[in-house]
């Protein structure tokens, strides 16, 4: 994987997001392949395609790119709201890469959020354009990343760093479960990985995970069983290779392992 852009692709163009879509794009179809499937190379959607920029001709996963100079906040500004929502509840909605690059045009990082953590909840509506914008009254949207639980974020690149295959294609398909559950039941699973990721230690203990019952209540305020209902969750995920059990209470936050 070679991190730099290949200048030559973008000669001829003067308009800078032109010059990053047409680089970044370029970067991807040499060097990215398929974090599913690990198949070498994904292949491109013609152009102005509403839902997807690049696929893979293997297991047909699609992918839409997001581009930022040097480092990606947490907040990304995408298009029209409604159409975000639509596209995120359809069958058919793509998984997210997003790139990072330096001021000597390398690739500083590149990862993916699959697209089963896309929910409504990381979807922010702007303010519609004022009456005198030429397309007033129109609603875009932003994507708070900063909602989407760590194993949602797959590094391929991280800090200029190429991140093992192996690694990567691990990581992408241990949450494919997600995509198989209801709308509300992927919203307790991604809550619980988020109550995980905020306790620092990779060890934890039941306890711990209680600690965020209130706020788990303030979000289901009609559940009145919060801590079975953790206990279930935990057990999910367990079974997925998220988290394991180690006995009296504790659990252990898995990572990806190479054999």
């Amino acid at each position: 994987m070679n991190l730099s852009f290949d200048l030559d692709r973008a000669s001829g163009y003067k308009a800078k997001p032109q010059i990053i879509r047409i680089l970044s794009e370029d970067w991807v179809l040499t060097n990215s392949y398929c974090p599913r499937c690990g198949y070498y190379r994904l292949q491109k959607f013609r152009n102005n395609r509403p839902v997807a920029d690049f696929c893979c001709r293997v297991c047909s996963e699609e992918f839409e790119l997001k581009s930022k100079f040097e480092k990606l906040t947490n907040t990304i500004i995408d298009g029209a709201y409604s159409k975000m929502i639509e596209r995120i509840n359809s069958k058919n909605n793509p998984n997210f890469f997003f790139l990072t690059y330096t001021r000597n045009w390398s690739v500083n990082d590149f990862f993916i959020i699959p697209k089963q953590f896309f929910t409504e909840e990381i979807i922010l509506k702007r303010s519609p354009l004022p009456p005198t914008a030429r397309r007033a009254g129109w609603i875009g949207c932003n994507i708070d990343i900063a909602k989407v639980p760590e194993s949602g974020k797959v590094y391929l690149v991280k800090q200029s760093k190429i991140i093992d295959r192996k690694i990567v294609k691990q990581s992408f398909n241990k949450t494919l479960f997600l995509r198989e559950k209801s709308i509300d039941a992927k919203g307790w699973l991604l809550d619980i990985m988020k109550c995980v990721d905020e306790i620092k230690s990779d060890v934890f203990k039941l306890d711990e995970i209680y600690n965020f019952e209130n706020k788990l209540k303030l979000k289901y305020p009609n559940n009145n069983f919060i801590k079975d209902k953790i206990r279930q969750q935990l057990q999910i995920l367990r079974d997925n290779g998220i988290i394991e059990f180690v006995g009296r209470g504790k659990y252990r936050k898995l990572k990806p392992e190479i054999h």
